[in-house]
């Protein structure tokens, strides 16, 4: 479509603006159930299947939804989740982080810790390691892509502890970069639920 003889990408335009609006909604408190996870992986996983399906008419294969390439998808895998538990475990003790992460855990098990941060991190990293990076990787290449789609995703990170969030620009392309080598969202979500869990973990029990 043209306007003003400025050309626009319906699809890309539209997807742009979805993960935009979807984010404020979710930041304003709009919910769907009782249980942040819950309403997250409706946001950011379902909402955006729904789109595939039913706005784009493509699959979800062709952003990401597949095990592609999984022997590239683990040795990554492996390897992120080993050298972040030792940056982790330090950084985790530092009293911001505790304080942060004490209040938002309570009295949870680690057990719920752990399966309320896989449902909730599997809505996140479709979003944007899956629909946003594949979408942005065809209109302006792979390279590009893996840094745009990390943008929104650490502004998403505001009100958390500083060296968190400093750090997600760089950790949110990270993940870009492992979902493009293996053509699949789901080697960073088992990453991402990893870290998160792990920080949790440790920041409020240490």
């Amino acid at each position: 479509m043209t306007i003003g003889g400025v050309q626009f990408d319906l699809k890309i335009t539209f997807l742009i603006i979805l993960a935009t609006v979807v984010p404020m909604l979710d930041y304003y408190g709009h919910k769907f159930t009782s249980t942040k996870a819950y309403d997250r992986v409706i946001w950011y996983l379902v909402i955006p299947m729904l789109v595939i399906w039913l706005v784009l008419r493509e699959s979800p294969a062709e952003y990401g939804f597949k095990l592609g390439n999984w022997q590239i998808g683990l040795a990554w895998t492996l390897g992120a989740c080993t050298a972040m538990a030792i940056i982790l475990y330090y950084l985790a003790q530092q009293p911001g982080m505790q304080a942060y992460y004490a209040d938002r855990t309570g009295q949870q098990s680690v057990g719920r810790v752990i399966f309320l941060n896989g449902v909730e991190m599997l809505g996140w990293e479709f979003m944007w390691r899956g629909l946003m990076l594949f979408a942005l990787a065809r209109a302006f290449g792979p390279g590009a892509a893996i840094f745009l789609q990390a943008v929104p995703f650490a502004f998403m990170h505001l009100g958390k502890p500083e060296v968190e969030t400093l750090s997600t620009i760089f950790g949110g392309a990270g993940f870009g970069f492992i979902a493009w080598q293996s053509e699949s969202f789901i080697y960073p979500w088992l990453i991402h639920w990893f870290i998160a869990t792990f920080t949790m973990v440790i920041a409020s029990r240490v």
